[in-house]
């Protein structure tokens, strides 16, 4: 895809303790893209961040169909780890990398690409205390603030979270890139 504008991109944000930052930095590149975002969750309840924010996810991690997006973020956080292990996070995860769509995920949340299968032989990055996690599940961990790695972003945690959302519009403008 060309340009970003009128395209979709779909945040999953844990139902407690996602990473503030790591929602709204990206959001705000992705809507000065010009894409819309649409914000999943396992609750359409008002989830909370661990700084205080208060977000309304839009739809049920259930009933996405990634084939209604660009793009597939995973939002990091403590809270995150509700995914690590959820097959309809993987599922999403496979389906969006399977066919070609930037799929980032930040901070805990690369953990969930791991262990969807998508990280095997890939450069990837995470919150340092997860690197192991990574590891075990074959990639290879770069320490790095932001990773790319093919369709594939990475990012190390809040201070990489505006540069994880640059890398992540870069990649939907030009994804031979």
């Amino acid at each position: 895809m060309a340009d970003p504008t009128g395209q979709s991109v779909l945040m999953l944000l844990a139902s407690k303790d996602f990473r503030d930052e790591e929602y709204v930095q990206p959001r705000q590149e992705f809507e000065q893209a010009g894409a819309r975002v649409t914000v999943a969750s396992s609750t359409t309840r008002e989830v909370t961040g661990m700084l205080g924010m208060k977000v309304t996810p839009d739809v049920l991690l259930d009933d996405v169909d990634p084939g209604q997006f660009a793009a597939v973020v995973f939002v990091g956080g403590l809270g995150s780890t509700e995914y690590f292990h959820c097959p309809a996070a993987h599922r999403l995860a496979q389906s969006a990398a399977s066919t070609g769509k930037p799929v980032g995920a930040i901070c805990f949340a690369p953990v969930i690409l791991a262990n969807a299968g998508l990280l095997d032989g890939k450069a990837a990055t995470c919150y340092p205390s997860q690197a192991a996690n990574l590891k075990k599940k074959g990639a290879r961990y770069t320490g790095k603030l932001v990773e790319r790695d093919g369709n594939l972003v990475t990012g190390d945690g809040a201070l990489a979270a505006q540069q994880f959302g640059k890398t992540l519009v870069e990649l939907m403008t030009s994804p031979d890139t």
